[in-house]
């Protein structure tokens, strides 16, 4: 199923460039359909939302089906059973107790000439959240809901908007209103791909603009928030997923398999890869691999992503295995090894690490608490997980006395002067004479 690699090598290079280079925004002429959408949208606002949702995702819609009311709120409650909802208030609760420790607060220091600093924390107005339609609206993403929706109503966002495709008829699987409704979401717009984005950035008629996107999408989300980047704070630009596996000889290739499959089931452009020690482990895991995709209903799309972005790298020992880790920077990094522990201090760069047989990485995406928004392509050499600080903003807070302005103006000055900026070495030059003229009197 994977090919086996030995590494360092040149194949291995090779095989890691491929890799590296699945990224799927890189397109001109679909970022050229993606602009176009954007530019209908504020132009013409609802009736550009009206007509893209009718040619692509409901036939029938009307501009009255546009933002989900009360009534569909209260009937999907009555559409989903009790166990869901023991279910959805268990990940809610593992999630914001996760969640709630971000949580920063303003603070401010004086000092004895009387300068007061400090920093002001305050959460943004409003957030959009967008999630996807996934099959029509049939198995719904619940879980993304939870993960983009809970640390912007823990920041203290106002307003959280939500986007979601409609389904063929015009509604909204019911799990999906309810998880929307537990979580506090404020408003439900029935509406997807490029054009929720654009409205979410630039507002219509019926739906208020926000101050940050957040949310995983597709080719055409992805590209909708590069292009709204700066008129709005987003995320990240999320690519397809991948998991890297760091396994010794002590290690379940059953196990290993299975947690392969659970990503390169996403996405035909989705990465596996294993990383390990033993040649026979390589072996065995192709071996369950065989076995395990043959009952997988998404089997087509896993062997695409297996034969095109997964591979199995065979090293010499541990330390090498963490350094291509690291190299990689994967979104999601387990350790099947016999110490995992021995080795966490030494990964700089994952999105989450999963640590242990009994931590697959399916924990993560739905009920553990950390965040499942993690960053892909190589940018968790410098990006961050999904958390509370992406719906928040600081502000500084400067307040200079007379003692300590007369202190440090030599200081700006100089500065100013050598920056070639005689304005900014004036404002301090024109206080300074006005106190050195109360000084003299």
């Amino acid at each position: 199923m994977l090919h086996i690699v030995r590494y360092p090598s040149s194949e291995a290079d090779a095989r890691l460039g491929q890799i590296a280079g699945r990224r799927s925004g890189d397109d001109p002429a679909l970022e050229k359909q993606v602009m176009h959408m954007i530019d209908t949208v504020r132009r013409d606002g609802d009736q550009a939302l009206l007509s893209f949702t009718r040619r692509f995702d409901s036939p029938g819609f009307s501009l009255q089906q546009l933002t989900a009311d009360e009534n569909e709120f209260e009937s999907a409650g009555k559409e989903v059973d009790a166990e869901f909802f023991a279910v959805l208030q268990t990940a809610i609760d593992n999630i914001r107790d996760f969640h709630q420790k971000q949580l920063r607060h303003s603070y401010f220091s004086t000092s004895p000439d009387g300068s007061f600093l400090g920093q002001m924390v305050r959460p943004v107005d409003s957030a959009g959240l967008y999630i996807p339609g996934a099959k029509g609206g049939e198995t719904p993403l619940i879980s993304s809901i939870l993960m983009n929706g809970i640390p912007a109503k823990l920041a203290g966002v106002e307003d959280i908007a939500m986007v979601t495709p409609p389904r063929r008829d015009g509604s909204i699987n019911p799990h999906l209103l309810v998880a929307a409704r537990e979580v506090g979401i404020s408003r439900v717009h029935k509406i997807g791909s490029a054009w929720a984005i654009a409205a979410l950035a630039y507002g219509t008629a019926a739906v208020a603009p926000v101050d940050v996107i957040v949310g995983p999408g597709n080719m055409y989300v992805t590209l909708a928030k590069k292009i709204v980047a700066g008129m709005v704070g987003i995320d990240l630009l999320a690519g397809p997923s991948e998991i890297l596996v760091v396994a010794d000889s002590s290690a379940q290739p059953d196990f290993i398999a299975a947690d392969l499959l659970s990503q390169a089931e996403h996405d035909p452009m989705a990465s596996a890869i294993l990383i390990t020690t033993d040649a026979q482990m390589a072996e065995w895991v192709n071996g369950s691999l065989k076995d395990q995709i043959r009952h997988l209903p998404r089997k087509e799309t896993a062997q695409k992503a297996l034969r095109q972005y997964g591979v199995i790298f065979l090293v010499s020992h541990l330390e090498e295995a963490v350094r291509l880790a690291n190299r990689i920077a994967p979104e999601h990094l387990e350790l099947l090894i016999e110490d995992p522990w021995s080795c966490l201090g030494k990964i700089k760069h994952a999105g989450a690490i999963f640590i242990g047989n009994y931590t697959p990485e399916p924990v993560g995406d739905y009920i553990a608490g950390p965040n499942h928004v993690l960053p892909t392509a190589g940018t968790a050499r410098f990006a961050s997980a999904l958390g509370v600080e992406n719906f928040m903003k600081r502000t500084s807070v400067i307040s200079y006395s007379r003692e300590a302005l007369l202190r440090d103006a030599p200081a700006i000055m100089r500065l100013a002067e050598l920056e070639g900026l005689e304005a900014h070495a004036a404002s301090i030059r024109v206080r300074m004479a006005n106190l050195n003229r109360g000084l003299n009197s």
